[in-house]
């Protein structure tokens, strides 16, 4: 089991993170329920950044310890702070207190921006902010004791609603925010967001069988293919294929899409390289 070379993968507080052949798995710690502090939302964005400029991961797993819950969502009394603070923290600067919610962008869009594809495997309830990190992943493979639940209002926030369109659509999306109702990975599955739904002792093996998959492609091809997957998702039909052509062109630059060519003809498996053609 190796780690990411480089002090942004070390002295970490909050998560554990390995890297194993070309697969991360990244695992959130702040028991007892994962609540996101600031602290710990700049962690996850030093972690998914760093894995993205480098070569060590082609492919990362978001996970978290335990398996009663996966994120309880952002920290209550710092989230309060956050928005109506007297003060700023040692750690912070005047950015924070000029935008508050900066951090918590950061945090999710580094994996959703991210150029690694990443497969949350959901162990547990993932309420609120917890229902953003899963919406930011690229795969979501839950145990069958997972829920997803919004109930920011009944603790005087808002927020997350527009990662739960993605998962589930705007009408459920706003059923769930406006009730604060709990839905299972079952019925999510039923949206098509949630891939798989095991049981909670098959869910590490079932993420790091897609993982072991995926990692098995070209890490510049995956890059490129989730830059192209953001930019085209919103975009109408014709916009879209116009630009994944484009990047069809960009991937075809490299030494990787020459080799792929070559191992298919020669029925072999594939060398990746960092090479230009």
């Amino acid at each position: 089991m190796s780690r990411e070379p480089g002090a942004s993968l070390e002295d970490l507080e909050f998560l554990d993170v390995s890297i194993t052949d070309l697969v991360a798995t990244v695992t959130l710690r702040r028991p007892p329920v994962n609540a996101l502090s600031a602290p710990m939302m700049r962690e996850i964005a030093r972690v998914f950044t760093a894995l993205s400029r480098g070569t060590s991961a082609a492919v990362a797993i978001l996970t978290a310890s335990g398996e009663r819950v996966f994120c309880a969502g952002a920290d209550i009394g710092e989230s309060d702070r956050r928005y109506n603070r007297r003060e700023l923290l040692p750690s912070e600067s005047v950015a924070d207190l000029v935008d508050p919610g900066e951090v918590v962008r950061d945090c999710f869009f580094s994996i959703s921006a991210g150029t690694v594809p990443v497969i949350a495997a959901v162990n547990g309830a993932a309420v609120g902010a917890g229902v953003a990190l899963v919406a930011s992943c690229d795969i979501v493979i839950a145990s069958s004791n997972a829920v997803f639940a919004l109930p920011e209002m009944d603790v005087g926030v808002l927020g997350a609603g527009r990662h739960m369109q993605r998962l589930a659509g705007p009408f459920k999306a706003r059923e769930m925010m406006f009730t604060g109702r709990r839905m299972t990975a079952a019925e999510l599955a039923g949206h098509g967001s949630v891939s798989q739904v095991v049981s909670p002792a098959e869910l590490s093996g079932a993420a790091l069988s897609v993982a072991q998959v995926i990692a098995r492609k070209s890490p510049l091809a995956l890059r490129l293919a989730k830059q192209a997957m953001n930019r085209v998702e919103h975009l109408p039909l014709e916009d879209g294929y116009r630009l994944e052509q484009d990047y069809t062109a960009r991937v075809s630059r490299f030494d990787d899409a020459l080799e792929a060519r070559r191992a298919r003809l020669e029925k072999r498996d594939p060398t990746w390289t960092w090479r230009l053609a």
